[in-house]
C-alpha cells in the first residue's frame, strides 16, 4: 500500500496541537529549572469539549487497510481504535497547565471501554480531562479520559490514556532527597509459552509514517531515523497506538469470526519500544493478549480483553 499522503489535510488539529506543545517545551528550556515539578491546579482538571465533524470514508477505509482490518465490516460504524485521530489534539490540551517536559513523553497504555457503536457520517462529542498525576520524583504518570460520544449515545466510547514523563534517573532522584523510596523498575513481560499465535505482521520501515498520515500524530520518533537514534533507538519506533489496532484487528478475526462488535474493554500497556522494520505476532492466552517477536519473547505489548456478553 502507497503511503496515504493524501490524508495529512484532515490532520491540522493535530499537527497544530504537536506544534504548540513543541513551543511550550522551548518555553519551559528558557525559564529556570523548578525544584519538583508539581501538577498546577486541582485534579482531575477542567473538561475540555469538541464537536467533530464526520471523518472522511476515505480516510476511515485506509485507515482500517493499514492495521489490517476489513472495511466492509464497519459498514455505517467507525472502528474505535481510531479515536487518537479525533482526540489527540483534545488530550494534549489537557497538559498544558503542568510544567513537565512533555516533548519526552512516553505512550505508556491505554484502555478502551466500547459501550456503542460509533456511527459513521455523525459528528461526534469529544470530551477529554486529565485525572490524575502519579509523580514520584523520577517519571510522572499523566492520566486522561477522553470521552466520545453522538446525541443518541453520549458515552459511547471511552478511553483512558496513560503518558509516561521521565522526569530524573533514579540516582537523581535519590540524590535530591524528595521523601519518597523510588520505585524498582519492572521487568518487561515476555509472551507466555502457552499463549497462541492469531496472528503475525511483516511490518516495513514506513510503517510508522503511513499510520502519522492517517492519524495526525507525527512524533519524528516514529518516522525520522536521526530522530529516532538521538532518542536512543537503533530506528524508528511504531505507534503505541497502531499495535493496539492492529492487535484489536487480529483479536476480530482469530477469534471472532471477523464480528467488530464483539469487544467491550480493551486495556494493554506498551511495554518495550518496537523498533521498525520488524516481524511480530498476536498471541493471546485465555483473555490475556500480548504482542512480541515470538513465544517466550519480551512483550512489546500486554494487556486484557472483555467480550461483550450477549
Amino acid at each position: 500500500m502507497a503511503l496515504p499522503a493524501r490524508h495529512i489535510i484532515h490532520q491540522g488539529p493535530v499537527l497544530a496541537s504537536i506544534g504548540r506543545t513543541a513551543l511550550r517545551a522551548l518555553g519551559q528550556r528558557l525559564q529556570k529549572p523548578q525544584a519538583e515539578a508539581q501538577p498546577r491546579g486541582p485534579l482531575p482538571g477542567p473538561e475540555i469539549r469538541a464537536r467533530i465533524p464526520p471523518l472522511p470514508a476515505a480516510l476511515v477505509r485506509d485507515y482500517l487497510r493499514h492495521v489490517g482490518g476489513d472495511p466492509a465490516a464497519y459498514r455505517g460504524t467507525i472502528p474505535p481504535h481510531l479515536f487518537p485521530q479525533w482526540s489527540f489534539a483534545l488530550a494534549a490540551d489537557t497538559l498544558r497547565a503542568l510544567p513537565y517536559p512533555l516533548l519526552r513523553v512516553v505512550n505508556g497504555g491505554c484502555r478502551l471501554q466500547m459501550n456503542a457503536p460509533l456511527p459513521a457520517g455523525e459528528p461526534f462529542e469529544v470530551r477529554a480531562r486529565l485525572e490524575s498525576v502519579d509523580d514520584d520524583g523520577r517519571r510522572a504518570v499523566l492520566r486522561q479520559r477522553i470521552v466520545t460520544g453522538t446525541a443518541a449515545q453520549p458515552e459511547a466510547l471511552q478511553a483512558d490514556l496513560y503518558a509516561i514523563v521521565p522526569i530524573a534517573n533514579r540516582a537523581q532522584a535519590e540524590s535530591e532527597g524528595n521523601g519518597r523510596p523510588a520505585r524498582p523498575s519492572k521487568e518487561a513481560p515476555s509472551v507466555p509459552a502457552r499463549a497462541r499465535e492469531l496472528a503475525y505482521w511483516s511490518l516495513g520501515p514506513d510503517t510508522g509514517l503511513a499510520f502519522a498520515m492517517l492519524t495526525g500524530d507525527f512524533n519524528p520518533v516514529h518516522w525520522l531515523r536521526p530522530y529516532a537514534r538521538a532518542f536512543g533507538f537503533r530506528s524508528p519506533i511504531l505507534h503505541g497506538f497502531a499495535t493496539l489496532a492492529r492487535a484489536v484487528e487480529g483479536l476480530q478475526r482469530g477469534l471472532f469470526a471477523g464480528a467488530v462488535d464483539a469487544l467491550r474493554v480493551v486495556d494493554v500497556r506498551f511495554t518495550r519500544p518496537l523498533c521498525l522494520p520488524a516481524r511480530v505476532g498476536l498471541y493471546v492466552d485465555g483473555h490475556d493478549l500480548y504482542v512480541g517477536d515470538a513465544v517466550g519473547a519480551p512483550a512489546y505489548l500486554a494487556g486484557t480483553f472483555e467480550q461483550i456478553v450477549k
